[in-house]
């Protein structure tokens, strides 16, 4: 990754937790030096604070903005796009949901054809306007302008009238304990319509929303689902999911 995406996806590990520079460096596999530098250059900016031997969140965590999300891990989203596409059956419904990875899924299914889309985010429907071969069905409801996408009664109402072969999810944060994480209880609401909707579930997530309770409200998964990470994500941060029985593993690479 360049230095303005690592630069950006350390912002987005420190809103989770402080870190010392060592634990940095060693994540990010850079020198101590560069990520002083970075840390330096990202406290300058207002986005973190620096602390005695690493750094820390620079106020509570707010949510981002789309544009936010799109700048942050844009490569693992792109490798976690492809890989979710690849199990897109011929003929098949699926639900898309709104957010940035879930978009990238979406930039991967423009050649298909005879695919059918269901989704709520202004990302996937903007991808696939011009995509013939794929149908698309857009859900009603309020739109949320900073994560792009529908909720509200009139989406959960659409979402009950169909039955869909698999789900794509996203989230704020992903925990194999609790499930899904979102900042609003209508987003939770709606992932849950989702999730009865679908046969199949998919999450899609990349290693800065695993095991983080970036919202406050919850979409537990009580059936069998499949993750979809990126390999930068820890052996601490997947463990949680490797012992949970109902969770297949799929870790990608970025370059993959």
């Amino acid at each position: 990754m360049n230095a303005a995406e690592r630069r950006s996806r350390i912002a987005a590990s420190l809103e989770l937790r402080p870190a010392t520079v060592d634990e940095l460096a060693g994540e990010f596999d850079v020198s101590l030096s560069t990520i002083r530098r970075d840390l330096d250059r990202l406290a300058g900016s207002g986005r973190i604070l620096r602390t005695y031997g690493g750094a820390a969140p620079a106020s509570p965590k707010r949510e981002q903005s789309l544009r936010e999300r799109e700048l942050t891990a844009s490569e693992a989203k792109e490798a976690i796009g492809r890989q979710a596409a690849s199990l897109v059956a011929p003929g098949s419904v699926n639900i898309l949901d709104a957010g940035t990875t879930v978009g990238a899924l979406a930039r991967c299914l423009t050649a298909r054809e005879d695919v059918t889309v269901v989704t709520n985010g202004m990302t996937t429907a903007r991808a696939l306007e011009h995509a013939d071969g794929v149908e698309v069905v857009l859900l009603g409801g309020r739109l949320r302008h900073i994560s792009s996408g529908t909720v509200g009664p009139l989406a959960e109402a659409a979402l009950a009238a169909l039955t869909a072969d698999a789900a794509f999810l996203g989230a704020d944060g992903v925990s194999a304990r609790r499930g899904l994480s979102e900042e609003t209880d209508q987003q939770a609401s709606l992932k849950r319509a989702m999730v009865q909707a679908a046969e199949q579930l998919y999450v899609l997530a990349d290693a800065t929303k695993l095991e983080a309770s970036a919202g406050h409200w919850w979409t537990p998964i009580e059936r069998p689902w499949t993750l979809i990470t990126d390999a930068s994500a820890s052996e601490d941060q997947l463990r949680p999911f490797r012992d949970n029985p109902h969770v297949t593993l799929l870790v990608v690479e970025s370059g993959a």
